[in-house]
């Protein structure tokens, strides 16, 4: 695409308007959805965006140098007049700066105060300090310092070199057509070129929204399916093949072609970030659409519903999110049909907190939103004589669907499951009762900021919906909270209405990116990101999703020699950036790249020190999730750098090897803790080994005194009641330390009494 195309479509206003038909019956659950927005309101939340002149955050403007091999006249200047008097002239510059004229007709120019300082402190260096200066520059300094020109002489000059260092200045408003994103629907000329049919079926989990979602993708000549999770996709590519249709995988780390010759099929299922925007289809499926509102991944579900060249688009999700769905497709001129549906099997809110572990019951799941209570209360389970499943984030999905198994079989005397929020999609449980361990949460806010809040209503209904689901054994599902004082909050949850959705994400493309940087040529990408947010115009219906972890990836990675686009794919791959060693093979990776060496199978088994042993403690057992997480950014990386990193397939076996290996580790995981603890426990590894924490009580309060919990009967200046207090000692594993320590002491003491009457003995 051409400079001069993309400016056009980015900048384009015109926007086809077509008032959607009034609310008319299709079937029993079936509505023609209205606008609930006159055309003025909509035009009015459209004017709402920021506008071309906003002030721009000056601060992202980074100085250029000027280097002294720019100067060609070398010493005319001198030669025509005579050698300036630095100190003169050093109160001559000064003087220029105070002038409020000047500072003036600088703001005209761009250059705002913060700029103007800086291109000042800069214009006076490259004065005083170059040996020999431009000819007709040093002839202008001489003048005024002789008394023979005018002060103001100096501003074309200072400005010149302003431009130098802030070449931004020359093409700020290139930079700001380039940046508008006010109309994202006009990205997308091969959707806008046919009239869809869009098709919302709204309902809770559990309702068989994406059921007959799915059936219309099975009858159609074409279709794709695009969901939030490879698990969903992965999901929905087995269940096409075995009702007889062909259907291909597509995922970021995955190509499936059911075809060998490897031909495409009709259909796709594929991980939302991966669909394609050009391809044709007769059916399309978006999945879990209340994510086009996720402060990091909302630009997917954006790009998806406005950009799939599909005659049906089948929208699943949340009723919160019809009402916006409607208002943006009243923007590309397509009505939406709405399909209604209710929630197939009932759950229930208990009237009483389980309180004790001791009171868990067969088909119980305990959510945590923490890995270390997971950890903790898995280890509880254990002393009670009682087998559980664990399923969290950072699991290979083999490793999940693997414990999910063993959880649902009738057979296996595994009844519990102890799991974090990564249940809420993806996986078929059997579970009976939800119990939530805590209601307080990490998330990162727009701005990129890591909070603890309480879950939302969308998020408690998301987990609650598990419960007695309809292809499960338990018909009912029921939830609660592990603690008294949790309960009521969760009532109150989920008696709220979810928050509708107001606006969607959006993110800028490499196109856009490459066209700052043809204006920008000297500038980071991070740096360039940073520019482009900042001089980003979108309207009411609109956000800029976060680009905190590309920035992260941008940095790290900066010092390595790549070219623009190279860079651009790196900086966007799925990496968990708390991982240190996952962050140091991305370096590794990207060094060898640049260094145009293909990463070798043998090159990757030499840097992860494969093979690897199945793990004895914790912390061996996160290990071998980061070194699953590499083996899926070369996999990753693999399909954008064909030739670069070329042996997937070798790649991919020793990655299900691992994934076995993590699954014996999973299993005993609570033999796993008991070693964990052992380490952390003896003298010679306790400033090596951190405990895990094994409580978050201390962050689920902070409501007032009436929800701090019961604490031990212990003097509160005591070390036992200050671990509890701060979260890193669980009531019940006090108690059991307590008993372990009375049994220790009474075992050393029979021994010190064997050794006396051994003493006596011999004398």
């Amino acid at each position: 695409m051409s400079v001069h195309r993309c400016v056009y479509l980015l900048s384009r206003s015109h926007i086809r308007y077509r008032v959607c038909a009034s609310t008319a019956s299709v079937a029993n659950n079936t509505t023609l959805h209205p606008t609930r927005r006159t055309f003025e309101n909509l035009s009015s939340r459209h004017s709402s965006s920021y506008s071309s002149s906003r002030p721009l955050d000056t601060s992202l403007f980074v100085p250029l140098t000027v280097r002294s091999d720019e100067v060609s006249s070398g010493a005319v200047g001198e030669e025509l007049t005579e050698p300036l008097d630095k100190s003169e002239l050093l109160k001559v510059l000064n003087k220029f700066y105070k002038r409020k004229e000047m500072q003036k007709l600088a703001a005209d120019q761009g250059l705002d105060a913060r700029l103007f300082h800086q291109a000042f402190v800069s214009f006076r260096k490259y004065v005083l300090e170059m040996n020999s200066l431009n000819a007709d520059l040093h002839i202008i300094l001489s003048d005024i310092c002789c008394g023979a020109g005018h002060i103001d002489d100096i501003f074309p000059y200072f400005m010149r070199h302003a431009k130098q260092i802030f070449p931004m200045l020359d093409c700020i408003d290139d930079l700001r057509k380039i940046s508008d994103l006010r109309v994202p629907a006009n990205w997308y000329p091969e959707a806008r070129a046919i009239q869809r049919k869009i098709v919302f079926h709204a309902g809770p989990t559990n309702s068989g929204k994406t059921y007959h979602a799915i059936q219309r993708f099975l009858t159609a000549k074409s279709g794709v399916y695009c969901g939030p999770l490879k698990l969903l996709a992965h999901e929905i590519y087995e269940k096409s093949n075995d009702s007889g249709v062909p259907c291909d995988l597509v995922t970021g780390e995955e190509r499936i072609f059911v075809d060998p010759e490897g031909r495409t099929s009709g259909h796709i299922a594929s991980t939302i970030e991966m669909c394609s925007v050009t391809t044709p289809y007769e059916v399309a499926v978006i999945d879990e659409i209340q994510m086009i509102k996720d402060p990091t991944r909302g630009w997917a579900w954006t790009r998806a519903l406005l950009g799939l060249c599909a005659e049906e688009i089948h929208v699943c999700g949340e009723a919160a999110a019809v009402d916006f769905v409607t208002e943006l497709m009243y923007t590309t001129g397509e009505e939406v049909e709405v399909h209604n549906y209710k929630r197939l099997t009932p759950f229930s809110v208990s009237n009483h907190a389980v309180e004790s572990l001791d009171n868990l019951k067969p088909g119980d799941c305990i959510v945590c939103f923490n890995k270390n209570d997971i950890y903790s209360i898995s280890r509880q389970i254990e002393v009670r004589g009682l087998e559980c499943a664990v399923i969290y984030g950072s699991l290979p999905p083999g490793t999940k669907l693997a414990q999910a198994k063993k959880f649902n079989d009738p057979d296996d005397p595994c009844k519990i499951l102890v799991a974090t929020d990564a249940i809420g999609m993806g996986l078929n449980l059997s579970i009976r009762r939800i119990i939530f361990n805590s209601l307080v949460k990490p998330s990162v806010n727009e701005k990129g900021e890591r909070e603890l809040d309480t879950i939302s209503t969308s998020q408690a209904l998301q987990i609650a919906g598990r419960a007695g689901r309809f292809s499960s054994v338990f018909k009912e599902g029921e939830v609660t909270t592990m603690q008294r004082d949790d309960l009521p909050v969760l009532k109150e949850i989920l008696g709220k209405p979810v928050d509708p959705i107001e606006t969607a994400g959006l993110h800028p493309t490499a196109e856009q990116i490459e066209m700052f940087a043809y204006h920008l040529p000297q500038a980071t990408l991070s740096n360039l990101i940073d520019i482009f947010v900042s001089l980003a115009q979108v309207d009411g219906l609109y956000f800029v999703c976060n680009i905190d972890d590309f920035k992260f990836l941008a940095d790290m990675i900066q010092h390595i020699p790549l070219n623009l686009r190279s860079r651009y794919v790196f900086c966007t791959a799925p990496i968990n950036k708390k991982q240190a060693f996952v962050c140091t093979s991305f370096l590794k990776f990207a060094r060898q790249f640049s260094r145009d060496e293909p990463l070798t199978f043998n090159w990757v088994c030499r840097h992860v020190n494969w093979p690897l042993a199945p793990p004895k403690n914790i912390k061996d057992l996160v290990h071998l999730e980061a070194v699953h997480d590499v083996l899926d950014l070369y996999l990753w990386l693999s399909y954008r750098f064909m030739d670069m990193f070329p042996d997937a397939n070798l790649v991919r076996d020793i990655q299900k090897e691992l994934d076995g290996i993590i699954q014996v580790g999973v299993r005993n995981i609570t033999r796993l803790i008991r070693a964990t603890e052992d380490q952390s426990a003896s003298p010679e590894t306790a400033t090596s080994v951190r405990l895990p924490v094994l409580d978050t009580s201390s962050l689920r309060r902070g409501r007032g005194s009436k929800n701090q919990r019961k604490e031990p009967s212990v003097t509160d200046s005591s070390l036992s009641s200050r671990l509890v207090q701060d979260g890193l000692l669980t009531k019940e594993l006090l108690q059991q330390l307590q008993k372990e320590w009375v049994r220790e002491q009474s075992r050393n003491g029979d021994d010190s009494i064997s050794a006396n009457k051994g003493k006596r003995k011999k004398k």
